[in-house]
């Protein structure tokens, strides 16, 4: 389930229109959703509010062997008007699970942007800013989003701990995406490392006026997505090159949804291919295949979700003035709209070839949002439960 402050940056994002999804380091989200989730560990603690569209607060505290905390802050120029509170956020919003590939958005021209004023320009860029102190430690984390045009944006990370080489780092990461394709420039203070990656969509140009319907009678609509990434190391002088595609449907498609992607990493010899498939309204399955062509190694794991819905009570209506003024009840209405489902939680389990199993239950008490989960070793006879964990969030 997603922190209070990365829902805020989510919701900042689809304020200001980034389309934060095209991009290569998302090319396999459904897959490490549905399998590379991460199990709570110990009880811990979340407090959060969002005081004012422009203000945001966090604080946590956790047990595992010993208590320690952060506490983190978040300013936007941009006013968010979205849903704080926790009991009345949409789940779907804070748990990534099978993410069903949207049609490309036409990015806005740039003078769209301007605002003018007695001959001078007015307007101003969006920015973030966000900041997170983790106490014992007294480790600094440090984050700053800048929207440079509609189709650019620049992300600015930090780190200052007193443990890490230098007492800290620093990534500077410049994002350009039009729609049809995206290209990232990034550079660590970590290594002294320089990296391009970029993505390529197949398919109609959201930039251009689509003259022709969308084929939708195929057997298969959906888009081809294939990108890259290079990395190199200044200092220690190594690099690193991926190539990988993907397939996904698109809500359009008139059959089962499902995404298949395929990823290469060639100096080191590794091939992983994922499969995913919603293979119900509430169910999504998922398989991965990793094989290293040099040592012939192999891998894996299997997991699904299930999301439990409940259907909400429809509300009693009313008598409306004009029937209480003359002593009647109001019409009965013949075909009325059902309520839409609310979801109660999901269930995600995953398991390997090693038989080590992780269960997650994400969901909603009341007004708090928790997460319980746990990591079982199958082979352990002994001592099969590795890790058991509760978080708890709470927002206002």
């Amino acid at each position: 389930m997603l922190e209070f402050m990365d829902y805020i940056q989510h919701a900042f994002y689809n304020v200001s229109g980034w389309n934060y999804e095209n991009s290569y380091s998302q090319l396999t989200a459904t897959a490490r959703a549905l399998l590379d989730f991460e199990t709570p560990r110990g009880l811990r603690l979340n407090l959060s509010s969002l005081s004012s569209p422009n203000f945001a607060t966090s604080y946590a505290i956790g047990s595992v062997g010993l208590v320690d905390g952060s506490l983190s802050y978040l300013y936007t120029s941009l006013p968010l008007q979205t849903t704080s509170q926790s009991g009345k956020i949409d789940l779907h919003d804070v748990i990534h699970g099978y993410r069903q590939i949207q049609e490309l958005r036409r990015p806005e021209e740039s003078w769209m942007w301007e605002e003018w004023q007695t001959g001078k320009r007015i307007d101003k860029r969006d920015s973030l800013l966000y900041g997170r102190l983790y106490l014992p430690q007294s480790t600094l984390e440090a984050l700053y989003l800048r929207q440079i045009s509609p189709t650019q944006q620049l992300k600015l990370s930090a780190v200052s701990d007193g443990r890490l080489r230098n007492g800290g780092t620093i990534l500077a990461l410049h994002q350009y995406d039009t729609g049809k394709y995206s290209a990232e420039t990034l550079y660590s203070t970590d290594g002294g490392l320089l990296g391009l990656r970029g993505l390529y969509n197949f398919g109609p140009d959201p930039r251009q006026e689509i003259t022709e319907p969308p084929r939708t009678e195929d057997r298969f609509y959906g888009r081809f997505s294939a990108g890259a990434e290079m990395y190199y190391g200044s200092l220690n002088k190594s690099g690193g090159v991926s190539f990988g595609g993907r397939f996904a449907t698109l809500p359009a498609h008139k059959g089962v949804p499902l995404t298949a992607t395929l990823t290469l990493n060639p100096l080191m010899g590794n091939l992983s291919t994922t499969y995913t498939v919603k293979a119900g309204k509430n169910l999504a399955l998922c398989s991965k295949f990793d094989f290293n062509v040099y040592s012939y190694e192999s891998e894996v794991k299997l997991g699904c979700e299930l999301w439990r819905m409940k259907t909400r009570i429809p509300k009693e209506r009313e008598r409306s003035i004009a029937a209480k003024l003359d002593w009647r009840l109001d019409p009965v209405e013949q075909n009325p709209a059902p309520e839409p489902e609310e979801v109660v939680g999901v269930l995600k389990a995953r398991v390997d070839q090693n038989w080590k199993i992780g269960l997650l239950w994400e969901g909603r008490v009341k007004e708090l949002l928790f997460t319980l989960g746990s990591s079982i070793d199958m082979k352990r006879k002994d001592q099969p439960f590795r890790a058991i964990g509760l978080e708890i969030q709470y927002s206002s």
